[in-house]
């Protein structure tokens, strides 16, 4: 949809007032102020316009003007949000029902039902009046929307009011439904909207919601509530449609070069064209010297949890080296992580506080220059020595709080990951699953060694874990992964470290078949810098709460426990 096409993104915010979801009632009851259902829709123009709107809707940010699974991963083990913030509050795992980061994903989730329901609820008016080909098409994607907000929704908070039509307001005290039948009513509606999508589309509507977007959001639904069988076949659905393939340069594919990328299955679509849609992850991420914040950040323990380029973890590997800590690992960590001694988005990046000055490369030179360090003396600079690296390019030098840089929902990679997990544990391995596993990890900017067939299948889940990790990183998915596993207890129940500030770890830290970086054995362990104690309570906090607002509103619903 940088065409969607441009004129028509550009009406996405036109279409977005005629939306407006909502009064505060977070169920989004009414959900349009302006047009009714009595005189909406008259004509085609109309509901394109409204169907357009859906997706700026979606695309809603819930902190720091940033979409939300690029938030999420900062409330985990591998991440730290530096704001005193709402979503600290929920990486801490002290936060409560009203906790503002999560009502907002609540409460636009629940704007986007009710447009799509709004639409879905009067379709039918333009039978015989519209081309009834497009009349389905716009019908599937409306469908792919709501299920697509169904789906993480019951990932962070488990059975929630499932709403499918408009509602009075004799009718909006909705009570819960189960996790297990909203999951099942995803799977129909992404059935039911893969077979009316087209498998792609002309330059004019790229952005929109195609067939393996269904499907894949399909498939990781299924894999999330279980569901082993159903997010196999989905994902190998996917594969079968041959228009999908890994993008040979894996740091290239979270930029601009990289967004017409066959790997991309969708993707929420910006565009600075007179402010249409915008976002400010560049300035969350960059170091302090490019001007950014700093302010979302990885932690030392992701760091440490990559392999070496022998397959091994440093805690194993013949190849680490305590002194130069960042070579010979997996490549895809300098293409995640932005790491001391690496050039990033054109400084010398080191954190090391005796660095009190470092090179000015590219950035507003054409020679390099000495300049004060500020990612080593600004009281701001990243807490932990680390930056994230995926979505910062540095051709939005200039709009760094304005990017237009597309951010990716879903893509092949994660499809392949599905696949293996779901094999492995419907205990159902073979050549498949190892290919899955194996072209992601040797795609030609990666090329990390082969994983050996004969695998058990306690062997080939820590595998796929590992994977998950190294490959999705800031991409939003742990959080859900440590759900799912049933590990989020073991990892969130830590102190979160960032580097030594005036140095290097002095030997590896163990770590274990999960990937848990315990750091008790580091010879200078107390030199370390503690960003932040954190508690997890499993008997309540592999949920979030619903808003309390809701509960005071609504009073068939029922809190999630513990809240």
């Amino acid at each position: 949809m940088k065409t969607l096409n441009k004129l028509a993104l550009y009406m996405l915010s036109i279409a977005v007032l005629l939306l407006v979801g909502a009064c505060e009632k977070y169920l989004d009851r009414s959900p349009l102020d302006g047009p009714s259902d009595e005189n909406y829709f008259k004509n085609q123009d109309e509901l394109t316009l409204v169907v357009n709107g859906l997706y700026s809707a979606l695309a809603f940010h819930p902190t720091d003007d940033m979409p939300i699974n690029l938030t999420l991963d900062d409330a985990t083990d591998i991440g730290w949000d530096r704001n005193t913030s709402d979503l600290q509050a929920v990486g801490r795992g002290d936060h409560d029902s009203n906790n503002g980061y999560i009502r907002n994903i609540w409460t636009n989730s629940y704007k986007v039902i009710g447009k799509c329901n709004f639409i879905l609820d009067n379709i039918q008016k333009l039978d015989g009046k519209m081309d009834a080909k497009l009349q389905q098409r716009y019908k599937g994607e409306t469908q792919f929307i709501r299920a697509y907000v169904y789906q993480y929704l019951i990932d962070y908070f488990g059975g929630v009011p499932l709403v499918t039509s408009g509602l009075s307001l004799a009718d909006a005290n909705v009570p819960k439904t189960s996790k297990a039948e909203i999951a099942s009513f995803i799977l129909k509606e992404l059935d039911e909207a893969a077979a009316i999508l087209p498998v792609s589309y002309g330059s004019a509507d790229i952005g929109r919601a195609t067939k393996g977007a269904a499907l894949a959001i399909r498939a990781r639904a299924a894999l999330n509530n279980g569901l082993w069988d159903e997010a196999a076949h989905s994902a190998k659905e996917v594969m079968d449609l041959n228009v999908y393939a890994l993008h040979a340069d894996f740091g290239q594919l979270f930029t601009y070069d990289g967004q017409a990328s066959k790997e991309i299955i969708f993707a929420f679509q910006y565009l600075r064209l007179q402010k249409t849609k915008t976002h400010s992850a560049t300035r969350g991420f960059l170091s302090r010297n490019a001007q950014g914040t700093s302010n979302k950040i990885p932690s030392q323990s992701i760091v440490d949890s990559y392999l070496c380029t022998d397959g091994f973890a440093i805690d194993k590997s013949s190849r680490f080296d305590p002194k130069k800590p960042f070579s010979n690992r997996d490549p895809r960590l300098g293409y995640t992580i932005a790491l001391p001694g690496s050039t990033f988005f054109g400084f010398q990046f080191e954190t090391h506080k005796d660095s009190i000055t470092c090179w000015n490369y590219t950035y507003n030179t054409s020679t390099a220059v000495r300049i004060q360090n500020q990612d080593a003396i600004n009281a701001y600079a990243t807490f932990s020595g680390y930056c994230w690296k995926k979505y910062v390019d540095i051709k939005d030098k200039d709009f760094t709080m304005e990017s237009e840089l597309n951010i990716i929902q879903s893509r092949y990679a994660e499809v392949l990951l599905i696949y293996a997990e779901a094999m492995v544990e419907n205990n159902t391995i073979d050549k498949t699953v190892y290919d899955a596993i194996n072209s992601i990890r040797q795609r030609p900017t990666v090329d990390m060694p082969a994983i050996a067939s004969n695998k058990t299948q306690a062997e080939l889940r820590e595998i796929i874990r590992k994977e998950r990790l190294y490959e999705l990183a800031n991409e939003g998915f742990r959080l859900v992964d440590l759900r799912r596993w049933k590990l989020a207890d073991k990892f969130m129940n830590s102190t979160l470290y960032g580097r030594i500030p005036k140095g290097l770890l002095a030997n590896a830290p163990t770590i274990d078949g999960d990937n848990y970086v315990n750091y008790k054995n580091v010879a200078n362990q107390k030199d370390m810098r503690v960003i932040e104690l954190r508690k997890f309570d499993p008997s309540k906090n592999y949920l979030w709460p619903i808003p309390n607002i809701e509960i005071v509103t609504n009073k068939n619903l029922e809190q999630n426990p513990g809240y």
